[in-house]
């Protein structure tokens, strides 16, 4: 079971479970697997906490129901910390516990998809961390930050019992072990993860007081206490991509997701001093787009 507008992989399997964009398997085969809903918040969190339990409950509720409806056992369930490519789409610990609770009440595993939130893009080394699911995940995937792709777990079961069973052109390839290596020792020795945190401590500030200065076009601000890892909407995919080009224009690269979502995902060596460039440039774009 995957999520709507989840995106795990642009191939077979991991295309079955890829919910985002229509274009990512068009003329590819799939399997049927099923697709729940992941919860939709209303911003700023704060002010909507009602809303947003009832959210939980209401996805929760469809989860299980395709546990005891779907024509088949289901084995198990993927799911980002965050969805990145679908929208930049958060949930709560209480969703995240609500949903390992039910994979334990029906025998499935429970998937974590870390490829875009790990390697400390959020403040933490692993995003998942932050809701203190009990019991851990079952299975734990990283990839692109890395440079090395790969997953962890703790049950010995998952350890293929034949050879070639997990299998993939660039598996145990030494270079991107390599790299991978080097990058989290880079992280490591800079203290990267902390600096990236305090950027966002600095960031997220900013970008409320954009927020509230531009209230028709800078909209659901997302991401407040998880680094760098922020997002916000604009009123319409037209305005969206004429403030990505104008952002560019001006030297800063950005870039969107899902319809009208833009993301910001800069490395972990960002820090103050690029923030303020951005946030001048965000403030320059909305000002020239709505005069």
């Amino acid at each position: 079971m995957s999520f709507a507008k989840a995106f795990h992989g642009r191939l077979f399997a991991s295309g079955s479970v890829t919910r985002s964009k229509p274009v990512h398997k068009m003329d590819m085969p799939s399997f049927k697997w099923p697709k729940a809903e992941f919860p939709a918040y209303q911003y700023p969190l704060e002010d909507n906490e009602t809303a947003n339990k009832a959210e939980d409950a209401r996805c929760l509720a469809i989860v299980e129901n395709l546990f005891k409806t779907w024509h088949c056992p289901i084995a198990g369930v993927i799911i980002e910390p965050i969805q990145s490519e679908g929208g930049d789409n958060h949930a709560s610990a209480e969703f995240f516990q609500g949903l390992r609770d039910i994979t334990l009440k029906y025998g499935a595993k429970l998937l974590i998809d870390e490829v875009q939130t790990g390697c400390g893009a959020t403040g933490l080394l692993w995003e998942h961390e932050r809701y203190n699911i009990t019991p851990p995940p079952d299975l734990v995937t990283f990839s692109k930050k890395m440079q090395s792709a790969g997953y962890f777990f703790h049950d010995p079961e998952f350890i293929p019992n034949f050879p070639y069973r997990q299998f993939n052109t660039w598996c145990g390839d030494a270079k991107n072990i390599i790299l991978a290596g080097a990058i989290c020792q880079e992280a490591h020795d800079n203290n990267l993860i902390a600096s990236i945190k305090a950027t966002g401590d600095y960031l997220y500030p900013e970008l409320e007081k954009i927020q509230a200065k531009h209230p028709k076009t800078f909209l659901r601000l997302r991401g407040k206490g998880k680094a760098c890892f922020i997002a916000f909407d604009m009123p319409s995919p037209e305005f969206r991509a004429k403030f990505l080009s104008t952002m560019r224009a001006n030297g800063v690269n950005i870039g969107g997701c899902a319809d009208v979502g833009v993301r910001l995902r800069p490395t972990l060596a960002f820090e103050k001093k690029h923030a303020k460039i951005l946030v001048d440039t965000i403030e320059k774009t909305l000002t020239s787009l709505e005069a």
